[in-house]
């Protein structure tokens, strides 16, 4: 991270990397030159030789008409009727999280590692989501469970090795058995929940508020990821969870940085309260956007610490950018959030946290270029909608039961696949009094 920070105040838009005869990288952090890239049809993930065996060919590595279905195949699971039901399930699964703090400050515990606790809660609440699937998994551990985080840190020791991007050679090593191994476990997982689910499916019909069939009665659940795949009458592509970790990462810093700005807390805490005071139940609902402080405190995080912190593209043809530069046909494009988020051109004293960036007056003359979080363009992140929406759920509960505060020491970040920590993010938390 340091050394991208140094690279932008020295290059500002862009720098060019060889990798001896294998790789030729373009690495990118401006708006204006990301912007052209962001907006190409023809372009191919570069991550297939690591991700592939995890994945498939999904919809982040596909590409051309393999690429417009999917996407066209998934939509439906994130229509706006379907992820106002998932909204009751990120309560549930952050409810279960802060049961467990509650037992744990008790016991006199009173500094947590959110990375731990908020990873387990977001896969928790992924799965039920996706699968309809309880897997109790902020309670006790399984051999799926430990197989999604160890694939985790293998993709990353892959991606940094370079003769582990050839099959036949990571196949021979110690860690590539590993990495096969789990994935397996992970595609038997998943391949299962499939079998199960469609053979529900063909015995009691679609569930209720499907899309295709809203009008339904009757039935005993409501429509979840599997269901939308399955009813598109469609083969079903490789699924994983990995995804609760880009959640996990961005609601871990946001409180990490309201801990360390306990004004932009209160006022967040304030906004909160207005809100839910007065209901007969706690349950955030889908009223989320009358949350615009919050938001915009959760925007600042993302900005400040991107969970995914790059996002690279091969092209077809060439690929002009401003200056009158070409990138030729052929070579990496290396598109960096973090840099464009931290480059001093666009974003004045890139290191400190301010809200006030996100307000709405502030933001009228930035490119709608510098701040992508959610990457851009027709390959954005399809699921930007349903994790914004667990972010602020599962932040407007956790500041109305607890207040947040820095732990005894300050984290070091580290990139794996995406922004974590050095041995953890540790937290304190006091239980606050909640009144209706």
């Amino acid at each position: 991270m340091q050394e991208v920070d140094e690279l932008v105040r020295e290059y500002r838009h862009s720098c060019a990397w060889f990798l001896g005869p294998f790789y030729n990288i373009v690495r990118l952090f401006h708006p204006d030159y990301i912007k052209p890239l962001f907006l190409a049809s023809e372009t191919d993930s570069l991550c297939v030789c690591v991700c592939v065996c995890i994945t498939g060919q999904g919809l982040v590595l596909s590409n051309g008409r393999q690429w417009s279905r999917q996407r066209r195949l998934l939509t439906p699971a994130f229509h706006f009727d379907i992820l106002k039901n998932y909204v009751h399930i990120f309560n549930q699964s952050v409810n279960i999280m802060h049961e467990k703090w509650r037992r744990l400050l008790a016991e006199g515990k009173d500094e947590l590692d959110m990375f731990e606790h908020v990873t387990l809660m977001t896969l928790d609440s992924l799965l039920k989501c996706t699968f309809s699937y309880d897997s109790q998994c902020q309670e006790k551990s399984s051999e799926y469970i430990t197989s999604i985080f160890e694939l985790s840190d293998l993709v990353v020791e892959r991606q940094r090795f370079v003769p582990y991007h050839w099959d036949w050679v990571y196949k021979r090593t110690a860690e590539g058995q590993r990495f096969y191994t789990a994935c397996k476990i992970v595609h038997d997982f998943t391949a299962a929940i499939v079998q199960e689910r469609r053979s529900q499916l063909l015995k009691n019909g679609p569930p209720e508020n499907s899309t295709e069939n809203s009008t339904a009665r009757g039935k005993k659940k409501t429509v979840d990821f599997i269901d939308v795949l399955l009813l598109s009458k469609n083969r079903v592509a490789a699924l994983s969870s990995e995804r609760h970790d880009t959640t996990a990462s961005a609601l871990s810093w946001v409180f990490y940085n309201l801990a360390t700005h306990q004004e932009d807390q209160e006022r967040c805490r304030s906004e909160i309260n207005d809100l839910l005071n007065g209901r007969e139940t706690e349950e955030v609902t889908e009223d989320l956007s009358n949350l615009p402080f919050t938001t915009m405190c959760i925007k600042e995080s993302l900005r400040l610490h991107p969970p995914v912190t790059t996002v690279t593209r091969y092209y077809s043809q060439d690929m002009s950018v401003p200056g009158g530069c070409t990138i030729p046909q052929g070579n990496i494009c290396l598109i960096s959030i973090y840099g464009t988020h931290h480059n001093p051109e666009i974003w004045p004293n890139p290191e400190v946290f301010d809200p006030m960036r996100f307000d709405p007056e502030n933001s009228k003359q930035r490119s709608s270029y510098a701040f992508v979080p959610f990457s851009a363009g027709p390959r954005n992140c399809i699921g930007q909608s349903f994790a914004l929406a667990e972010l602020r759920v599962v932040l407007a509960l956790t500041l109305r039961r607890f207040r947040i505060l820095p732990g005894s020491r300050r984290p070091k970040r580290l990139y794996k696949l995406i922004m974590r920590t050095e041995d953890g993010l540790p937290l304190k938390l006091e239980p606050l009094t909640v009144f209706q």
